[in-house]
């Protein structure tokens, strides 16, 4: 409904400067004839450079409003999906802790009796089963996996994590490019781009040593980073993306183009200990 109501918005304004500046052309005609065709192809190029403009930025805004609509339509099914996935995991977890009563060792007065039991109730105990890859609901977006969630508090951004690099998965969420995975140990980079306005990583150049980001993977596992480095740098330097880590530590490196496109903004951010 918004967008109706923003090309319905930019229609009217095209209409009503073309009227005006006919009716301006018609007045200027009558007052002077001896420059109305100079005037008359003047007025004509200012027109078509309005038009131009308005144009460029009403399709600018119109566009980036159907971006971050689709986006946050992704992320309701995507969040529908990882609440399924935890109540998965929860069922298998409690299936694992059930207590077989067959399995249950009668007390006694022997020590060493004793000692064997405990033994015994060790040995038994099962461990926790998460749902196999296979078995996780997926969301996907024009084709393309929802990986995760990415938020990121200071610049208001809360979109989608796709799962492969492409020029059409980057023009609609943000991209995982390399690494292990959301949330996994070791370095997973992430690609946005910079827009210029509000949508994904455009405001990549406001943060700060500090600042928080926030990861949900599929299987609403929500992992806080904590900014450490950030430089700009060339499109030619990829060395941000193969950077050693400590080993199990989860770090996530973030990459978008600067406001020229000439030089590329990179953040580095690790998994906050008790975050």
């Amino acid at each position: 409904m918004k967008l109706k109501n923003l090309k319905l918005i930019y229609e009217c304004v095209i209409i009503n400067i073309y009227v005006y500046f006919n009716i301006m052309i018609g007045e200027m005609c009558m007052f002077n004839n001896k420059y109305s065709n100079i005037l008359t192809m003047i007025l004509v190029v200012l027109i078509v450079a309005i038009l131009g403009i308005i144009g460029y930025f009403g399709y600018d805004i119109i566009s980036s409003k159907a971006v971050n609509s689709n986006a946050q339509a992704a992320l309701e099914e995507f969040e529908k999906a990882t609440k399924k996935n935890v109540k998965r995991d929860t069922s298998n977890l409690s299936k694992n802790n059930t207590t077989n009563t067959a399995d249950v060792v009668t007390p006694t007065n022997d020590p060493l009796a004793e000692l064997d039991n405990l033994m015994a109730e060790q040995n038994t105990t099962t461990q926790p089963e998460e749902v196999s890859e296979d078995d996780i609901e997926k969301v996907y977006m024009e084709g393309y996996e929802v990986k995760g969630k990415i938020e990121i508090p200071k610049t208001k951004v809360n979109c989608p994590v796709l799962g492969k690099l492409a020029k059409r998965s980057l023009e609609i969420g943000t991209v995982i490019a390399y690494g292990p995975g959301l949330n996994e140990p070791g370095n997973t980079v992430i690609y946005g781009h910079n827009y210029r306005n509000d949508l994904f990583f455009s405001n990549n150049k406001k943060l700060a040593i500090g600042d928080k980001i926030y990861i949900t993977d599929q299987r609403g596992n929500k992992i806080t980073y904590e900014i450490y480095n950030m430089y700009e740098t060339t499109p030619k330097d990829a060395e941000y993306m193969t950077r050693a880590v400590d080993e199990g530590v989860r770090e996530i490196s973030l990459q978008t183009c600067t406001d020229d496109s000439s030089g590329r903004i990179i953040i580095w951010a690790r998994e906050k200990e008790n975050g």
